[in-house]
């Protein structure tokens, strides 16, 4: 059987205490063993399978070659972020899904030795930067997340002058406050934005766009302006006591954790250091906030309305969750916050559920088994039940958003010719990668424009 390398991890025991990254990553022989599986196919689906379209066969064919600066290069071709894009990237339902090697044995891990290219590329001190003089053009963007630094990244190499504005006090948006350091540490981050300075991007940070600065004093200051905001705020369950001392959004537990450091001893905003913490949610957003609150001491339990097999979150995530500890409490769905006398959580009233047929998102659909319901004990509830975008930067300008409040931006164009936009702030929450192709795709738009 030809099967893959499977990355080294961390001891469950030993990563369950600490923030250290849990992936270890390929050491020099486990990448050229890997590299040396792939076919180099003449007609590459792995290629259509990614969204910014990395030319996969080419830098994997570079590695086989013991050639990583060429390797690099060709990263670099396509991705602005590939040492951020190999840890967080779902690539097995992207550009492995499609590798013709998976039809009869394990897919080549495209994303483990993108990993390996970067971190060898950040080891040995690469610097694959090929800017273009300025061209007189000016563009800022609004938010640094992956969408808005894909695009600063893609901007700047064309000679472009970027300003990106970012409200919090460090740069990275979701990849800084919402992915924890296990996942993805932020030195990592914090190289790949020290390379987008190094080609003269500017950053300017705790700058709140539609309060200390408006959309429109960016429109006259600017050619271009590209809303790149995300999708920040979070949704709630809407049931009784939701308001109760230890209910928390997993926006709030990543951010003071990962942003904050808010378990160390001397934190300014220090996290509650509770007993039992429920985590209400399936996504990857749920294992992260639920593996965080184990690292700092809670017996921690995922509440879900369905199965293991319908969870949405990346099996490689689960996994991980399941050997730390994590508990899965599943076909059940809250329906009250159950609290003390002094307004604090003690419990959550759940439903019981049962699978239905499959529904419209393909999945099994499910449904609550009348009168039947259970209370589980717990002094924190967080609630990881996906995002939607803050309005903040499109309040009280020309921007139309939708009900939802999602921008609405037909390939990437808002209504306004010179506002352009792109990722979770349009499409609603998905993944990095995504991000990644709208922040992409918005800059070759912005470059159109200019001819």
């Amino acid at each position: 059987m030809d099967e893959k390398v499977i990355m080294r991890n961390l001891d469950p025991e030993e990563r369950s205490h600490t923030f250290e990254e849990v992936a270890l990553g390929y050491n020099d022989e486990e990448a050229l063993k890997e590299a040396n599986r792939c076919l180099q196919c003449m007609n590459p689906r792995c290629v259509k399978g990614c969204p910014v379209n990395i030319e996969i066969p080419r830098f994997i064919k570079a590695i086989k070659e013991h050639n990583m600066e060429e390797a690099y290069n060709i990263i670099l071709e396509s991705s602005s972020l590939p040492a951020i894009c190999g840890r967080v990237c779902p690539q097995e339902k992207q550009c492995e899904k499609m590798c013709i090697k998976g039809v009869k044995s394990d897919a080549i891990a495209i994303g483990s030795l993108e990993r390996y290219v970067a971190d060898y590329a950040l080891e040995h001190k690469l610097h694959a930067i090929n800017v273009k003089p300025k061209n007189g053009k000016k563009v800022a963007i609004i938010g640094s997340g992956p969408s808005g630094l894909t695009c600063a990244g893609e901007l700047a190499k064309e000679g472009v002058e970027v300003t990106i504005y970012e409200s919090l006090h460090k740069a990275g948006g979701v990849l800084t406050y919402g992915i924890p350091e296990f996942r993805l540490p932020k030195r990592i981050v914090e190289n790949e934005i020290n390379q987008l300075k190094e080609m003269g991007v500017e950053i300017i940070l705790n700058a709140v766009i539609g309060k200390s600065i408006t959309l429109e004093e960016l429109e006259n200051t600017y050619d271009d302006v590209y809303i790149a905001t995300g999708a920040g705020l979070p949704k709630f369950l809407g049931i009784p006591n939701e308001n109760a001392n230890g209910v928390f959004s997993a926006n709030e537990i990543l951010t003071r954790i990962n942003l904050m450091k808010s378990y160390e001893d001397d934190a300014k905003t220090p996290v509650k250091k509770g007993n039992k913490a429920i985590v209400v949610g399936g996504g990857n957003v749920a294992m992260d906030a639920a593996r965080s609150l184990k690292r700092i001491g809670y017996d921690v339990s995922i509440v879900y309305r369905r199965t293991m097999e319908e969870l949405p979150a990346r099996k490689m995530e689960i996994e991980h969750a399941v050997g730390e500890g994590i508990k899965f409490d599943l076909l059940k769905n809250p329906k009250e916050i159950l609290i003390d006398d002094n307004y604090n959580v003690k419990g959550v009233k759940v439903a019981l559920m049962e699978l239905t047929d499959v529904d419209e998102s393909g999945r099994r659909g499910v449904k609550e088994i009348p009168n039947a319901y259970e209370e589980i004990s717990c002094d924190t509830i967080v609630v990881a039940l996906g995002t939607m975008p803050n309005p903040i930067a499109t309040e009280n300008s020309d921007i139309i958003t939708d009900d939802k409040g999602l921008i609405i931006a037909p390939e990437g164009v808002t209504n306004n010719e010179h506002v352009f936009a792109g990722g979770d702030a349009v499409t609603g929450a998905a993944t990095v990668i995504l991000a990644m192709e709208a922040g992409k795709k918005a800059a070759k738009q912005i470059l159109d424009s200019f001819n």
